[in-house]
C-alpha cells in the first residue's frame, strides 16, 4: 500500500491533569474519507486540532508522507497542505464568495507600490473552483445571502485554493437543511475524487455511512474502533460511542 499521507503514532494530549487524548494511532491515505465519531468529550476535536497545528501533542509523533511533522502554529499546517473547515466556517458575511476564498491570499496586479487587487482574476479562479466542486455557488454573490450548503462550498473552495492534501471538517452538516446536507456530502465526494484525504467529524450517522470509506470511533480520549465502513454498521458504531460495546 502507498505511504499514508498522514500517520499518527501513539499521539496523546493532556491539559494539566486532564488526559484529552490517550495513545491514538491512525493512518490516513489520499482519497480516503475517515469518519471520526464519538460523544462530546471523546477527544475528537483535540485530535483534529493537533493535526491542524492548534495544539502540540504531549506524546507521540505525526508523519506526513513518511516524514516526521512538528507543528507549532496552524499556519505551518496550511503550508504542509493541511486545511481545517470549522463548524462556524469563519466567513465574512459582507464579502463576496470570491473575496472569502482569497481572504489573506488576495491576487494583485501591477508593479511595485502601485499593485492593486485583481478582482477579475479572483472572480475567475473562484468560479473555476466552484465549477470543479460542481457547486451552484457564484463567485460574485455575497456570503450573507447564501444557504448553509453554499457557505460550506466557499469554505471548501478556500482549501482547494491552497492545493490541500488533507481537509479536516468539523460537523459540516450540523444545522442545515436536508437539501443542503446533500450538497455538502457531494462536495466531500468531490474532494475524495480529487485524491484529497478528508477527516469528517460528525454526529450524523447517515452522513458518515454515506461518504466515509472508514470510521474511527473515540471514547474518553481513546480510539475504540477503526474499521472500513463496509465492515461495520450504525448499530455497532452507536454501541461503541455509548460504551455498550467496549472495543472492536
Amino acid at each position: 500500500m502507498a505511504v499514508a499521507v498522514l500517520e499518527l503514532a501513539n499521539i496523546s494530549k493532556h491539559f494539566g491533569a486532564i488526559q484529552a487524548v490517550s495513545d491514538v494511532s491512525l493512518s490516513l491515505h489520499a482519497g480516503e474519507v475517515v469518519g471520526l465519531m464519538g460523544d462530546n468529550g471523546a477527544g475528537k476535536s483535540t485530535l483534529v486540532k493537533m493535526i491542524a497545528g492548534n495544539f502540540r501533542p504531549s506524546h507521540g509523533k505525526m508523519l506526513l508522507e513518511g516524514t516526521e511533522l512538528v507543528l507549532h502554529r496552524p499556519v505551518e499546517a496550511r503550508q504542509h497542505g493541511i486545511e481545517i473547515v470549522y463548524q462556524d466556517l469563519a466567513l465574512c458575511d459582507n464579502l463576496t464568495a470570491a473575496a472569502n476564498v482569497f481572504l489573506g491570499r488576495e491576487l494583485r496586479r501591477g508593479v511595485g507600490p502601485l499593485r492593486i487587487l485583481d478582482y477579475k482574476a479572483m472572480y475567475r479562479r473562484a468560479g473555476e473552483i466552484f465549477k470543479e466542486l460542481k457547486s451552484e455557488t457564484r463567485a460574485r454573490d455575497l456570503v450573507k445571502q447564501m444557504s448553509g450548503g453554499q457557505r460550506q462550498a466557499v469554505a471548501i473552495a478556500r482549501t482547494m485554493l491552497s492545493e490541500a492534501k488533507i481537509v479536516l471538517m468539523d460537523e459540516p452538516t450540523a444545522a442545515i437543511s436536508v437539501r443542503q446536507v446533500a450538497e455538502v456530502l457531494n462536495l466531500i465526494r468531490e474532494l475524495r475524487e480529487r485524491g484529497i484525504a478528508v477527516v469528517l467529524i460528525s454526529h450524523r450517522m447517515p452522513d458518515v455511512f454515506d461518504v466515509a470509506t472508514r470510521v474511527v470511533v473515540m471514547r474518553r480520549g481513546r480510539k475504540v474502533a477503526d474499521k472500513p465502513i463496509a465492515a461495520t454498521s450504525p448499530e455497532e458504531v452507536t454501541g461503541l460511542i455509548t460504551g455498550a460495546i467496549e472495543q472492536v
